[in-house]
């Protein structure tokens, strides 16, 4: 094979792991200075967002969050919410009847406030294809509240907690791993890890009705940051070694 042949070979290799639902891995450990192309820049302001190497997971860099009082993206000034979230590109959603892998880790600061204000610091949405939806709640969120983790998901009018823990969360990485089956009915799953620990196991639906303006084949993205009702005080998370994998099937 001539060296022309080869770099062919390589590079359709590559295109070809891309698209098979068994090899395709998207990562960021946020090494490089700037924000990756994984991620869209809307759900933020300026400076909410910086790659530092202080704290890290692993290797040179993590991204760091700070939202502050009044931290309002444009389309959501005069309202209750403040947020400084990184949303996947939408080259990255996942469609309904899909089933992908995620994991993140998240540093939580010792001084990290603990209030009882609404906090969400990860959620699966499922895409409004219309003007408007109901209910506009995550699918599947991380909330992080007057100091207990959770775990919550919603398919219909009822929120449902998943898991919830009360163990100290500050000073230390919370490494989660997910595994999602987006459908409307029983065949929707849920698998989540916190560590080596298995904390969810649930079957059942993982997105909206059609009824509620979800019409069409449904589509999921993925927010990683801090989103909550306004609050004085500010709140600071790292975020680190991101990752995506789309799966065939989740094990039993």
């Amino acid at each position: 094979m001539n060296k022309k042949a080869a770099i062919l070979f390589v590079s359709l290799a590559s295109i070809a792991a891309w698209a098979s639902p068994q090899k395709t891995i998207v990562s960021d450990g946020f090494e490089a200075p700037d924000l990756s192309t994984h991620w869209e820049t809307q759900k933020f302001l300026p400076g909410a967002v910086r790659i530092q190497s202080s704290v890290v997971r692993a290797g040179k860099g993590s991204a760091r969050i700070t939202l502050r009082s009044g931290d309002q993206i444009p389309q959501e000034r005069g309202s209750k919410l403040e947020r400084a979230e990184l949303r996947e590109s939408k080259t990255l959603w996942s469609a309904e009847d899909s089933a992908s892998e995620y994991s993140f880790s998240v540093f939580v600061p010792q001084d990290f406030p603990i209030v009882s204000t609404r906090l969400v610091i990860a959620q699966w949405k499922h895409n409004c294809p219309g003007d408007e939806c109901t209910p506009d709640n995550p699918i599947i969120a991380v909330r992080y509240v007057a100091g207990e983790i959770s775990i919550t998901q919603k398919a219909g009018p009822e929120e449902q907690v998943l898991f919830h823990t009360r163990e100290d969360a500050r000073n230390r990485w919370l490494d989660f791993r997910f595994q999602i089956r987006f459908a409307r009915n029983q065949d929707g799953r849920i698998k989540a890890w916190l560590g080596e620990a298995i904390v969810v196991d649930y079957k059942g639906a993982t997105a909206y009705p059609a009824s509620g303006g979800y019409f069409g084949r449904g589509q999921f993205y993925f927010k990683m940051g801090l989103y909550r009702d306004q609050s004085p005080e500010p709140m600071t998370l790292y975020f680190d070694e991101y990752r995506k994998q789309r799966m065939d099937l989740i094990d039993p």
